[in-house]
């Protein structure tokens, strides 16, 4: 028996510490403009659709993570639209979202799932959350560990092929090559088939790597080492460089779990990187573009306490809709829910912890 797995049987038969996070706001936390209609289990992961004929009817997805799981659907206003949730998904746990997917010779939006008991991905056509996959897609296929978690979606903007960036939860996990991309790709029938182009991604070995983020303009992808940092690299497989680490930061700042990640657009190629301080319930700003003359120097900049409890997921968009200008943003929250945020509203309650350039 190796030292990891050890670890993972011990791991089984431990009684897990409790984390010293805060159970409650502290005074002054961001206080939420909406708060979702729980769910039956447990939220984790959420993903925002901008509905591009009507903004006012887009919509919130977001996974009940348990093994009689389901993927939510909320309209703005916080109310389950019942007719839309995906059920019966074996512990769905992160969720993602493209536009404009070539299917059948006609383009969709698709929302994907990973479906972690089951080593698959899930796929859903939006808005009406019928599935384009026949019956799932599989991930990890032949490794030990095949629990998948996270997942970003990427389009390659040269010739609109998408790829999905899956990662794990296993103490036999590789720490080169923890997270695998597929190309969804139609299979002829007008159905999406997933075919392996790549493993990629240091693992510090500490805990795992759930949340993953990919910043769509820039062609960067992050994804969160959680007790470690946050690591950076491309998100085309094509790159010259696509299997070195570009970037290493959020190597501090932290009480202990790095979770959540999203991408706020402020301006061409500028903007943040939003982090989870998981058990402080605030979420870590650093620069989108870099520094000036190095564009993977990741200082933080400010920090925002927040509502959320123990914010696993989040999303956001710079989209400004109704009730929410500047955009929104959506974190999970204890109490099987999430939680609707206004941008401008984080922006305004940010404070540096170091000194750095206003947040906008």
């Amino acid at each position: 028996m190796n030292i990891r797995t050890f670890l993972f049987a011990l791991a089984l038969v431990t009684p897990v510490a409790a984390k010293p996070g805060k159970t409650a706001p502290v005074p002054g936390a961001v206080k939420p403009r909406v708060i979702t209609e729980p769910t039956k289990h447990d939220t984790d992961d959420p993903a925002i659709w901008i509905n591009p004929a009507n903004p006012a009817e887009s919509l919130v997805l977001g996974t009940d993570k348990d093994t009689d799981g389901a993927l939510y659907v909320w309209g703005l206003d916080g109310k389950i639209k019942t007719d839309k949730v995906v059920r019966g998904l074996v512990r769905p746990n992160n969720v993602d979202i493209a536009y404009g997917v070539m299917l059948g010779g006609t383009k969709i939006d698709v929302a994907v799932v990973t479906e972690r008991y089951a080593h698959r991905l899930r796929v859903y056509r939006l808005p009406d959350m019928a599935p384009v996959d026949r019956g799932g897609i599989p991930v990890f296929p032949g490794e030990l560990a095949r629990d998948c978690m996270g997942i970003a979606l990427y389009t390659r903007p040269g010739d609109g092929a998408l790829f999905a960036i899956v990662s794990r939860s296993d103490y036999q996990a590789p720490l080169q090559g923890y997270l695998h991309q597929y190309r969804l790709v139609d299979d002829g029938t007008g159905v999406l088939k997933g075919v392996f182009v790549r493993s990629f991604g240091t693992w510090s070995g500490r805990k795992e790597i759930e949340a993953i983020a990919v910043d769509q303009e820039l062609g960067y992808v992050y994804f969160a080492d959680e007790n470690h940092g946050i690591r950076k690299y491309h998100a085309d497989p094509a790159a010259d460089d696509a299997d070195e680490q570009l970037a290493e930061f959020g190597l501090d700042g932290f009480t202990e779990d790095r979770e959540g990640i999203s991408i706020y657009r402020t301006g061409a190629g500028t903007g943040y990187v939003v982090v989870s301080n998981q058990q402080d319930n605030s979420f870590n700003f650093y620069p989108r573009e870099g520094e000036t003359g190095n564009p993977h120097t990741h200082p933080l900049l400010k920090r925002v306490d927040v509502s959320t409890i123990e914010s696993d997921g989040s999303d956001v968009t710079h989209t400004a809709l109704p009730g929410f200008p500047g955009g929104l943003f959506v974190a999970m929250s204890n109490g099987r829910v999430f939680h609707f945020y206004a941008w401008n509203d984080l922006a305004a309650a940010a404070r540096p912890p170091v000194a750095g350039p206003t947040v906008k």
